[in-house]
């Protein structure tokens, strides 16, 4: 967790107004959280924008960069790009609390938001579901066409009438 506080934005002795901060993310970045990446060699630069009010904090968390991905079709390695933005309203309260989507309550005592956990998930939700590497012919696609398994417009078999007996029974109650 003591790595993690590399990503403390401190905002107790900032005055109110806009402030910017910037982290570089590797691999070492993800290593501190205990989960398995799709990803790998991971390089990405966060730009932080802290809008500092006397109530509250609005947070802008900007990532881009490369990270490496497995084509699901070649099984060859592509860089791909992410570029992602989240914006999170951080106000103060009794306790933390980020079950509100973009609003996240921190105690009034503390003096630091640590916004790895926010880095982490932009990062995560700019990775596609599909990973088409950008090399993938059209005659790759052809051929993936081809073999994949088609849809079944068949039409509906005549049923046995002993299971519309059954199915008259169900419809009953």
């Amino acid at each position: 967790m003591d790595k993690l506080r590399n990503y403390d934005v401190s905002f107790s002795g900032l005055k109110t107004g806009r402030h910017e901060f910037r982290f570089e993310i590797d691999k070492e970045f993800f290593q501190l959280f205990d989960t398995e990446q799709e990803f790998t060699n991971p390089r990405i630069s966060v730009d932080v924008l802290l809008d500092k009010h006397s109530t509250f904090l609005e947070f802008e968390i900007k990532v881009k960069g490369t990270v490496a991905l497995v084509c699901d079709i070649t099984n060859e390695n592509f860089d791909h790009a992410i570029e992602n933005e989240i914006k999170v309203l951080v106000k103060f309260g009794e306790e933390y609390d980020d079950s509100e989507e973009d609003v996240i309550t921190i105690p009034s005592s503390d003096h630091a938001f640590n916004i790895a956990q926010l880095i982490y998930e932009n990062v995560a939700l700019s990775i596609p579901m599909k990973k088409v590497s950008p090399n993938v012919s059209d005659e790759d696609l052809a051929i993936l066409e081809k073999f994949s398994p088609k849809e079944n417009d068949e039409e509906e078999h005549e049923s046995d009438p002993r299971w519309d007996a059954l199915k008259n029974l169900k419809n009953k109650n």
